[in-house]
């Protein structure tokens, strides 16, 4: 299992300390740049979700060529 955990900066080298002596757990970090694309490719998911369950109307393709 793969979880993503989001602490300040300020507490990560203590928790890292931990972690790294637990021989079952590999712990990688990510560049701002990657966790931000990692939560806007999460919240698109999401909006799918909602726009497949009904509960969200999908905006046409000219609307999206637009903002372009």
């Amino acid at each position: 299992m793969k979880v993503l955990i989001d602490i300040p900066d300020a507490k990560a080298p203590s928790l890292l300390e931990v972690l790294q002596h637990i021989s079952y757990v590999k712990t990688k970090s990510l560049t701002d740049n990657k966790a931000l694309l990692m939560s806007e490719i999460r919240e698109a998911v999401e909006e799918m979700k909602l726009i497949r369950s009904g509960k969200k109307k999908a905006r046409n393709v000219e609307e999206c060529l637009d903002e372009l």
